[in-house]
């Protein structure tokens, strides 16, 4: 059956349809990951989005629930090339064509995946709609927003996760967690309460927490103004924090920093990134649409720690009195690069120097 892709500026990509069938509009952005499939269909981050897959197929290994991030698919709809029909590994479950029916997800392939992102850096991330009837409403598509996804996706209530040997407490700020996340800290010994986004400073405190941490999670930063001055009340506690993605950006704006969204975000798991201190330079996955303005950090306040060795955007920060660092990038990607995993370490010798 035809499926169509337009974008609001009324490019239209005829395709076969797969997954789910049903109309959806979301914001149409694409990754440059060649694996990970699995990974980015269950990323929290990708809700309200439609992911476009540059590498040509997909589905080649099938659908492992081993290797997902979250409970069930988090983006909107699902573009490839082609998809694989008959999975070959050992250790899958089903097709990819199966799990996104199972879950209600619009997908579609057979469509020109590189000229649809070439069209998307050229012209920025923009809206667009997978439906059957190429007859569309552009206005509809362009008013199309991403409302409260982060109080969509984090969890509803507080729960602890324990680890082996109970070294540290954590107080989780769950503004939509890649699992992998929470296994890197339950690896270090960490007992994890996962909390609600919108958790109180006072609340988050009678947890007797020896280190905060910021996931990441979906949407606009600035859009979190409880969240924002919640982490400006952490901030006075001198509790050792680590934010990644979201958490990274919601804390800059917690200090007085600014952010913006970029042309069209750095999806991918080759996404090259420079530590300033060392010099040393890491390949990193990453998943984002906005990011801190350099020139609006505070030299007083924080250093910059990494930037983007493609266009210089800041990817990561060490606040100088707040026993607080935060990057862009995911250091606990799942399936990789693992380059940053280290700096897991470095958030719990925060934690042990902060004793």
């Amino acid at each position: 059956m035809n499926r169509y892709l337009i974008l609001e500026n009324g490019s239209i990509f005829k395709g076969k349809a797969f997954g789910a069938d049903k109309e959806v509009i979301a914001e149409i952005v694409f990754t440059t990951a060649m694996t990970g499939y699995i990974e980015t269909l269950t990323d929290k981050s990708y809700t309200g989005q439609a992911v476009v897959q540059t590498f040509p197929l997909i589905g080649n290994y099938g659908v492992i629930s081993e290797d997902t991030e979250s409970e069930k698919p988090r983006v909107s709809a699902y573009v490839v090339r082609e998809w694989c029909e008959f999975p070959s590994n050992f250790r899958c479950e089903k097709t990819l064509d199966a799990y996104l029916k199972e879950n209600d997800i619009t997908g579609l392939y057979g469509i020109d995946t590189r000229a649809l992102t070439k069209i998307l850096r050229e012209h920025g991330t923009m809206n667009g709609i997978i439906t059957d009837n190429p007859k569309v409403d552009l206005d509809k598509i362009k008013s199309y927003r991403i409302c409260e996804p982060v109080a969509e996706v984090s969890t509803k209530e507080a729960f602890l996760v324990k680890s082996e040997k109970s070294r540290y407490t954590v107080a989780m700020l769950d503004f939509g967690k890649k699992d992998n996340i929470l296994k890197s800290l339950l690896k270090r010994d960490c007992d994890v309460w996962v909390l609600p986004y919108n958790t109180s400073p006072e609340i988050v405190m009678k947890y007797k927490p020896d280190g905060i941490f910021l996931t990441n999670g979906p949407g606009d930063p600035s859009d979190n103004k409880e969240v924002i001055e919640n982490l400006k009340k952490l901030s006075d506690e001198k509790i050792p924090t680590m934010g990644i993605c979201l958490g990274h950006q919601l804390l800059a704006l917690a200090h007085g920093f600014s952010t913006s969204k970029l042309k069209y975000g750095h999806r991918g798991a080759n996404q090259p990134v420079k530590n300033l201190k060392t010099g040393n330079v890491y390949i990193s996955s990453q998943n984002h649409g906005y990011a801190v303005v350099s020139e609006s950090i505070d030299e007083k306040i924080a250093d910059e720690l990494f930037i983007n060795i493609n266009d210089r955007t800041n990817e990561g920060l060490s606040y100088k009195n707040n026993l607080a660092f935060s990057v862009q990038f995911h250091p606990e990607a799942c399936p990789g690069p693992k380059d940053t995993n280290f700096l897991f370490d470095d958030f719990i010798n925060l934690m042990g120097h902060s004793r």
